[in-house]
This record gives structure tokens, C-alpha cells and sequence, in this order.
């Protein structure tokens, strides 16, 4: 086994893809196949893996959910950190807070048109801390 940790500088708010940090980390771990398991550890920025041959993909996921989460809903009781922070919760929670993919031969098995994404759901984000952790042999 083999765990680190990516500190993400500030991003705004979207999809980054984070696929080759990750593997990265898989490299350095010198593991050859088993599964890496990725887990942001916020409240306000999510993973998934999304397309990442085409930006207008993402950019439409990314509009979808500004239609089902709408920020300054008045429902809203948790707004004392911006009118970001509760759409950001309610973001995550429809999401996910950690990824696993299975590796082999040292690569990651992601599909052809496949990447792995921090998704960050505040405008004014702090550094994001991602931990990696390798199992395999």
C-alpha cells in the first residue's frame, strides 16, 4: 500500500481534471495493478470521472446542476459563508467524495474518453486537499 496527499492551489469554481496527479501518485508508489482510491476531504468541492475529450460536456454537467441547485435559494438556512456555500454542500452530496479505479501494469484504467475531476463548487476556494492511497501489488 501507498498514500499521499495532493494540496490542489485554489481553483475557481468548475472541473479540473486531476488524472495525471493521481497518477503520478500511482507511479511513485511503483504498485503494478490492484486499485487507487481518491478522497477529497471537503465539504464544498466533489470527484468524479467525466468526459475529458470535449469542455462542452463538463461545461453543460456544470450548468445542469447550477439549474437544480440554484444559488440564494431562499429555503437556504446555512448562508452565513456566501450564497456559494450551501449549493456547494447540496453539490456534493448529489456527488461524491471519493473515486476508486483499478490499475494494471502501473496505468490507470480509465476509458478512452474518461478523466478524473476535482469538482469545485465555491468561487472563492481554499487549497484542496486530495488523499491518494494505492492498494495493490
Amino acid at each position: 500500500m501507498y498514500q499521499d496527499t495532493l494540496e490542489l492551489r485554489p481553483r475557481r469554481t468548475g472541473l479540473h481534471e486531476i488524472t495525471e496527479a493521481v497518477a503520478g501518485v500511482l507511479e511513485r508508489s511503483r504498485l503494478t495493478r490492484g486499485v487507487v482510491t481518491v478522497f477529497c476531504q471537503h465539504t464544498s468541492a466533489s470527484l468524479v470521472i467525466m468526459e475529458n475529450a470535449d469542455p462542452s460536456a463538463r461545461r453543460d454537467l456544470e450548468a445542469w446542476f447550477g439549474l437544480l441547485v440554484p444559488e440564494g435559494d431562499p429555503r437556504f438556512e446555512h448562508t452565513q459563508e456566501g450564497p456559494d456555500d450551501m449549493p456547494g454542500h447540496i453539490k456534493v452530496a448529489l456527488t461524491r467524495t471519493s473515486e476508486t479505479v483499478p490499475f494494471s501494469e502501473g496505468r490507470l484504467l480509465l476509458g478512452t474518453w474518461q478523466g478524473l475531476f476535482l469538482w469545485e463548487h465555491r468561487r472563492a476556494a481554499p487549497t484542496r486537499r486530495v488523499v491518494v492511497t494505492v492498494i495493490g501489488e
